[in-house]
Parts: C-alpha cells; structure tokens; sequence
C-alpha cells in the first residue's frame, strides 16, 4: 500500500508539472476495462453510495471505466503479501470517479472527485476491525494503447503508469460502460466531525477516516481474509499487483 501511495503521489507531481494541452478525447478507450480474472468490475456491483458499502468480489483484480464524454471510473481489489510473516496479508478495497483528459503528449491524466473516493484497508495481524477511509488520488498514465490481445482475440488495453511502468492488461468487459452516475454521489454537507481518540482497528491511513463505515466490513470477515490469505500466498511465487 505505501509503494502505490507514493507511486500516486509522484504521480500527483508529475501531473502538476506537465505542460501538454489537451487533445481530442479518445474513442478507443470508451468501455469498461477488467483485469484478466475478469471479477473486479466499475459499476454498483462494486460500490454502493447510498448505503456506504462495498462488495467483495470473488477474486482480486482491478477495473477502468471510460466515457466518451470525459469521464472515468476505477475498482481496485488487490492483496499484499508479507513473505515476512506469510500469516499478515493485507487487504485493499479502492473506488474513485471523476474527469479524464488526453493531453497532446498521448498522457491521460484522471481527476477524482475528491470527496467521493472509498477506501478500506484491512491489517488482521495489526487492527482489529478493517478501516474506511475518503480515497482521492489523481493520475497520470503516461501513454495507453489499445490493442487485439494475440491469445484471447479480444480487445486489450495497456496502460503505462507516470513512469513508464505497464499496469496489468485490462480486457474488454462491456460498452457503453458500467458506471455509478458520473456527478458528485456524496457532497459534504457539514464540516467533517473532529478526529475522536483512536482505538484498535480506527488507526487511519492517510487519508481521512469515515465514521459511518462500511456494514459488515468493520470486523475483517474471516472467510474474505481466508482468500485474502491464500491469494496473498500465492503472489509469492507468482507476480502480483
């Protein structure tokens, strides 16, 4: 989790120093993208506004989501290994929407709407209760291309992080789209209640933790850290995102 924190951070940077105009928005990359497990997908499915709740999907990937007119929508679902103590993975849920551009340079730049972003993280072996968090982290791919993918003979997109670095392909799910609504889902409405004294399984990340929390996610349920745990074991021995 901290290596994508900074890498997004970077990211962050390198978005306020491009100096690019923007170009025509791309009819190729209008749909919505999955990884190859084709399990994590943008859409209600995934996150639910109204009742602040996520559902876990069978199997760890990740997802993108674009429209013609601009806008874009991201699911991350992933497990981090500890080859230290192969006993403590950790868990990761991610959601954010907003605007996309293409810049001149073939960069695409993400801008989320910062107050709807969705984050929970969960540590067995450190906290108690999983965490819930604002998630808001703009992004800066550096190119993109698509493709017809040699094996599957389906659509393919690549995606090339702010340096360079390929994410996992993603597959073509579905056009038009599977999206939440593109405007803003959860305004503040009042000033956020001051931090209360933390307690086991409340430690927040670095991003704002959300007193209204996710139901049923508050407890790590046992049998999503039982695949947490074997897929986490797995990335061992085979590269993971």
């Amino acid at each position: 989790m901290v290596a994508r924190i900074a890498a997004l951070l970077l990211s962050g940077v390198a978005i306020l120093h491009a100096q690019a105009q923007t170009a025509p928005l791309p009819a190729d990359l209008v749909g919505t993208w999955n990884s190859k497990a084709n399990s994590t997908c943008t859409g209600p499915d995934f996150y639910d506004p109204v009742n602040e709740k996520f559902t876990e999907p069978k199997h760890t990937g990740i997802s993108y989501s674009f429209t013609a007119d601009g806008f874009f929508e991201e699911a991350y679902y992933r497990a981090v290994a500890n080859p230290q103590n192969p006993k403590c993975p950790k868990g990761m849920i991610q959601w954010q929407h907003g605007k996309f551009e293409k810049l001149t340079n073939g960069s695409l730049v993400l801008k989320p709407i910062k107050v709807d972003g969705r984050q929970l993280f969960s540590d067995p072996c450190s906290y108690k209760n999983a965490v819930y968090t604002r998630y808001n982290a703009s992004e800066l791919f550096k190119s993109y291309e698509v493709m017809i993918d040699p094996y599957h003979k389906i659509p393919r997109l690549n995606l090339y992080k702010w340096d360079g670095a390929p994410l996992m392909p993603l597959y073509a799910a579905m056009n038009p789209p599977k999206m939440l609504p593109t405007t803003t889902l959860n305004p503040l409405v009042t000033q956020t209640p001051a931090t209360k004294n933390a307690k086991r399984g409340e430690l927040p990340t670095v991003h704002e933790v959300l007193f209204k929390r996710t139901p049923g996610a508050v407890r790590a349920d046992q049998w999503w850290w039982f695949g947490i745990f074997m897929t986490a074991g797995g990335s061992v021995l085979y590269y993971f995102f």
